[in-house]
Formats: structure tokens, sequence, C-alpha cells
């Protein structure tokens, strides 16, 4: 805590030890201003003004200080000043000391706080945000919340200043009427718990919602608003229709048939998405197949002469295709079927809020209701307008499979996860290979030792990797294709001229937003599909999940998405869930592979989050030097002084695999205490998520009892 900050809170700890220990609490009794109150009134009336300035100063002291005395200064501002100008000084009196109270809470704390329960507070701090008016507004004029306590809880919250300000006046303002009025009787008052009896407190308490039921009577005419133009139907034929058939379609379409809605899930092309087909499984399958020859070429590493293997390109291609094959019993017709799912593949168009038109591949069109619908549209690989690029053709993340000859020389543009891991895999096979990436690093969502430990392997495995690298225009010169690129180095750039057989272009993925009836019917868009915290649109019966929604773009977060949507859309208004994405992890399936979730050190600095970093280097692990695999390294990011863990990072065999013990630890509150307590199978690539636990131990061993032991054994010995 700096300076500044201690000398606040030091004068305030002394001023509020005084008001205590001098009993200056006895003047702000009930009974001392019954006995003070015709003096209070005849020096009044000899100076009023000074009066009033006076009184204004002390109650903004007291409710800055948050001082036990606010009620009974508001009553004598009725007492002394009358129910008008008793209101006024009362009124502006609180809420500038309210304020000040606030202010100095976030000058204080707020960093303390935000350093010690950033991703927590992230939630509260976003809803403060979007509605902390109407929570304030409501908490005020329930007089059961102590105000001192609503001012420093508030300035802990990203609200602004002026906003608390106003709200406070606003909102205090029938508690200060009641007990101003009140004073104007204090003959006839006994004690503050009989200004306000329980008829009026409920009445305050109705009155504190009301915000709150306006709010979702705005909500509802709004969405009326969006309907107006629509006949609902007087029933339905479905009670959901999901429109895409990956990951977030399958589990939405699941979850309502496990709980026996009448669903109907329409795919136009093939069910499983582009996980199954041109995503996750097929780049696995190539990967493996790919990782199978670099290990040949490392024969000497486990010991033997030599090693090597006759391949063919398009065998290998062959296998990937087995492989898709063999999974896809697991997203089939038959298999959704039979668990309960109306199962259509053709074209979908959302026609009206309720109603779906349907057009199989056979031609026939039909045309159904439904209470609610889910968007699963997925999204598809984003192609850069790049002069050229069209004339010399390109592969994409879909597209690629379909090759059965090797390039030769392979251009991939994209330095992303999945520019990362195709260009690895097809330099493994012997493709000479360029990766162009615009920005300084790969992977740039990483830490910077990251990226530089996969360039590292990268250019040791014989890619020339260009970072800083933009792409400007493909030619053909002489019947050879060629991507001029620009070299960013400092304040000047360079042409270079990169020739090549083939181009990958994997530079991200863009949302499926068109073709189905977003925009006929105006289902709210940006760069996917707009939804709010329930996965709503604009539409409150339209949902969206998985890639065309976003923010992530994974599959396991696309099957996470689903289930708020399923229960959103089959329970509202009875039920519904907030999306949660507080824990999300994700893979590159590199060598070295790398595994993350939560913060890393990046994140931490660019959101002022406080932490320390525990870190575990692969390459003293038993098992990993055994594998003969004993590089990378696991880094933990922990609040200061605790072990409660806000991310890891995995760098090493199998971090997609060891990530599962600390996602499962972070969703469930488990700190790296318990992560050593645990047992470890040895020798396993697992021990390292132990060791690095006992990192942050060592690090926080208690010094000082550790040397009371020391002389306490030294005791035992008779020294």
């Amino acid at each position: 805590m700096s300076l500044r900050k201690l000398l606040v809170l030091a004068v305030v700890a002394i001023v509020v030890a005084l008001y205590f220990v001098l009993d200056l609490g006895s003047y702000f009794s009930l009974d001392a201003l019954k006995a003070q109150q015709a003096a209070i009134d005849g020096y009044r009336q000899a100076n009023p003004w000074l009066t009033a300035g006076i009184f204004f100063a002390i109650y903004v002291g007291v409710t800055a200080l948050s001082l036990p005395g606010a009620a009974v200064m508001t009553l004598a501002g009725g007492a002394v000043f009358g129910l008008l100008w008793g209101t006024v000084l009362v009124s502006f009196a609180s809420s500038l000391g309210a304020t000040l109270a606030f202010l100095a809470s976030r000058f204080v704390l707020r960093d303390w706080v935000a350093a010690r329960f950033g991703q927590r507070l992230q939630a509260i701090d976003d809803g403060i945000r979007r509605e902390g008016g109407f929570y304030l507004f409501t908490l005020r004029l329930v007089p059961v919340f102590p105000f001192f306590m609503i001012n420093l809880v508030m300035g802990l919250t990203p609200m602004r200043a002026g906003t608390f300000y106003w709200v406070s006046q606003l909102g205090m303002l029938a508690g200060t009427l009641v007990y101003v009025n009140a004073g104007t009787q204090l003959a006839g008052i006994d004690s503050l718990r009989g200004i306000l009896s329980p008829g009026l407190i409920a009445s305050f308490a109705l009155l504190g919602i009301f915000p709150l039921i306006a709010k979702k009577i705005v909500d509802s005419v709004k969405a009326r608003k969006v309907y107006a133009r629509w006949t609902r139907p007087a029933k339905f034929d479905r009670n959901l229709v999901v429109i895409g058939g990956g990951s977030a379609g399958l589990v939405t379409a699941y979850i309502a048939a496990a709980v026996k809605a009448r669903v109907t899930l329409i795919e136009k092309h093939k069910l499983g998405g582009d996980c199954l087909n041109t995503g996750c499984v097929p780049s696995k399958a190539l990967i493996r197949s790919a990782k199978f020859l670099s290990h040949t070429r490392r024969a000497a590493e486990f010991g033997c002469r030599g090693a090597s293997a006759d391949f063919s390109f398009a065998d290998v291609m062959e296998r990937v295709q087995r492989v898709i094959r063999q999974v896809e019993p697991h997203d089939s017709v038959e298999r959704y079927t039979g668990l309960g799912v109306d199962v259509v593949e053709g074209s979908a168009k959302i026609v009206s809020p309720w109603e779906v038109e349907l057009t199989r591949h056979n031609g026939a069109t039909e045309r159904m209701s439904t209470r609610s619908i889910v968007i699963a549209a997925g999204a598809r690989p984003f192609v850069p307008p790049i002069p050229g690029i069209e004339e010399t053709g390109y592969l994409t993340s879909d597209t690629v499979w379909a090759l059965r000859e090797l390039p030769r020389r392979l251009v991939v543009l994209g330095g992303g996860p999945i520019g990362c891991e195709l260009t690895q895999a097809f330099a493994r096979f012997g493709s000479k290979v360029t990766q162009v990436e615009m920005l300084p690093r790969l992977m740039i969502r990483e830490d910077p030792e990251v990226s530089d430990l996969v360039v590292q392997r990268f250019r040791a495995e014989g890619i020339a990797v260009l970072l800083n690298h933009k792409a400007k225009q493909f030619v053909v010169e002489n019947g050879e294709k060629i991507l001029i690129a620009e070299h960013h180095d400092g304040n000047s750039g360079r042409e270079v001229r990169i020739p090549f057989d083939a181009v990958l272009v994997a530079v991200g993925r863009v949302a499926n937003l068109k073709g189905y009836g977003l925009e006929d019917i105006g289902v709210a868009t940006s760069r996917t599909v707009d939804t709010n915290d329930f996965l709503q649109t604009n539409y409150p019966n339209i949902y969206a999940a998985g890639d065309v929604a976003g923010p992530y773009q994974f599959t396991h977060t696309a099957a996470h998405q689903a289930w708020y949507a399923a229960v959103n859309a089959l329970f509202d208004p009875f039920r519904k869930f907030k999306a949660d994405y507080s824990v999300i992890p994700w893979a590159t399936f590199v060598e070295p592979e790398v595994a993350r979730v939560g913060l890393n050190e990046t994140d931490a600095r660019e959101q002022g989050i406080a932490y320390e970093v525990s870190r575990y280097d692969i390459d003293d692990l038993d098992r990993a030097i055994a594998d003969s695999e004993a590089h990378g390294f696991i880094k933990v990011l922990t609040v200061p002084g605790k072990d409660r863990i806000l991310g890891v990072t995995i760098v090493g065999e199998h971090a997609g695999d060891l990530i599962a013990e600390y996602v499962l630890a972070m969703k469930h509150g488990i700190g790296l205490n318990k992560i050593l307590g645990t047992i470890h199978i040895y020798p396993t690539l697992a021990e390292a998520n132990k060791f690095v636990a006992g990192v942050w131990k060592k690090a926080h061993a208690p010094q000082q009892l550790l040397e009371w032991v020391g002389r306490f054994h030294a005791w035992r010995r008779g020294v």
C-alpha cells in the first residue's frame, strides 16, 4: 500500500479513535439533542447562516467518516431548521459525506481488493457497469441496509462518483423526509426505533424493489416491441429447433431430448460440424502421423542406431479420413435419432421468431413452429482480400484435407493455433514451409516466452518463421507463384518475395451469419450473433451458442455454452442461467504442446491484477527425462501471499492433458497446498503439477517458525 494511502488511512483511524476516546458520541444522542434543543434553536435565530454551515459541515464529517450519529443529526435538522430547510441541508450533506466515504474507500482499498479478488469481482463489476444505478437506488430506499456500509462497498466497484452521488441523493430523499419530519416533532419521540414502523419499513422495501420491477417491465416492453410485427402461433410444433449440427448444436439437441422436449436439429452439411470433419479430429490425426515421423528422425535419442519410415502422403491423408469415419458414429443421425432428436438434413431459414422453414436435400420444403430457436451455425475460415489470392488459389483448414500430393513449398499465412499446428505437421512430412505472421510473435495470446519456445522448435525443424511480415500481394511470374510480403523492422519496411507451390490461409475464422434468415427478421449481429449473458439475442426466444456466438471458438466451449442455451431456451421464464466463462482452458497441439487456463502474465499485467509466479522446468522431471521429452515448463499465477490459482500455462509433452488438474482446481477453489498434498504416481508427467506446487510452498515457507523449530531440535540434541 502506498504512503499516501497509508496516510489517509491513519488520519481516518485517528479521527475515529478520538471520537470514541473523547466520548463525542454522547453529543449525538437523542437525550442530548432534546436537552440542547432550546439552546441550539436560540443560537440559530441569532446566527442562521453560521448555524446552517456548522450543521452542514458536521453532518458531512460524520457521514464521510462513517461515524454513528447521522440519524440523530437528521432529527436535529428537522427540529432546528424545519421540514423544508432541514430536508435540503440533510439531503445534500448526507449525499456529499457518503460520496467522500465512497471515494476514500476506493482510494485506499480498491486496488488491494482487485489484486486479491480480481477474477471473482469481474462479474460484480460487469453488473455494476450495466445496472449499478438500479442496485444502489434499491439499497438506498430500503432502510435495513446500513448506509455507511453501502458507501464503503460501492467504493470497491467501478461505479462513477457522479452516478453514486445523484443516485444516493435521490434514493435517500424518502428516508430523509421521514426522519426530518419526525425531528419537527422531537418532543414526542422516545427512541429512534419508533420512527420507522414495520409498515413504513415494508413500504420502503416495496419502493426499493420498484426500480428492478420497472426494469423488468421495460425489458418486457422492449421484447414486445421486437415482436410487434409478428403473429405468435397459438400452439407450437416443437419446443426447440436447433440450426447447425456441430458441437453446440448436437449438445443442445441432446439436452433438449434428455428432458423430454420435442426438438428438431437441422444440418445442411455433415453432423459433427467443423470439429469432426475439418477441424479437431482430422488435424489431430494428421499431427499424430507427423509426430511418428519426427520420432524416427530422433532414433539416436532413444538408443537406436537409426530408423526410417516409408510413407505416402496420400496414404496419410486416407488415414485421416479413416479416423473421421471411425469417430463419425458418435455424431451420426442414427445416434441422435435414437436419443430422441428429430434430425433433419437440409437447409434452415428463420422466417419469424417462432417459425423455421426447412428445405430438405431432395427439395421438399416444410415450415415448423417452435417456442424457441438455438442458432449454432458455426464459423468458417476467414480469407483476407489480398490482391492476387484468388488467381493463385489457396487452401484453408476446410479444404486442405482434399490434398493427396504433398506441396513441395508451402506458405502458411497466420501464426495462431491452426496455422502453427499445420505448419509443423506439413514440415514434418517434408514440405519446405514458410510461416508468415504480421505480428511480432506466434501465438500472440500466450506469454512471450511460450512464443519463443515454439519458434525455436520450428526453426530447429527447418521451418522458416517470418515474423512482422505482412502479406501484400500474390503474383505469378514465369509460371511460378510468389507471395510479396512487407517486413516491418522498426520504422522501416522492405519487400520480401517468397516463391511457393501452395498457400494455406489460417488467419482466423468468421461466424456464419448469412443465408438462414437472421438479416430478414432483424436478429442483431456484429462480428458474431449478439447475445446477452443468457445467450439470448434481441429476440428473447432466439438463442445462439458456439462459434457463431463467441467469445471463444473452441469445441469444448461450444458444448459448454450449449447447456446454457438449451436450459434457458426450454425453461425461461421459470428459470435461466448466465453463461459462465470463468474457467476456460485451451491447448495448441504443436511440439512443444501448449495449454492454458485462466490468466497468464500478459493478461494479468494488462488487467492490472497483482500476482505471484511459481515455475517448474520440466527438464528436471524424471519421466520427461526417461521419455527424452525433457523440455518446457509449468507456470502458475497465484494471488500474492496465497495459494489461490489465477491461471496456469503448461508447455511440454501432453500439456493439454496435464492442464485438467488445474481446470478442476480453479473451478472448485482448490489451491496449490491441496495439489501438493495429493499423491501423484511416480514416474509420470503429472508429477510436474505437484512439483510446481512445491515451488510455491518453498517460497512461502514460514522462515521464523522454521528457525524456532531448528532451535527446538538443537535443544533436543543437548546443544
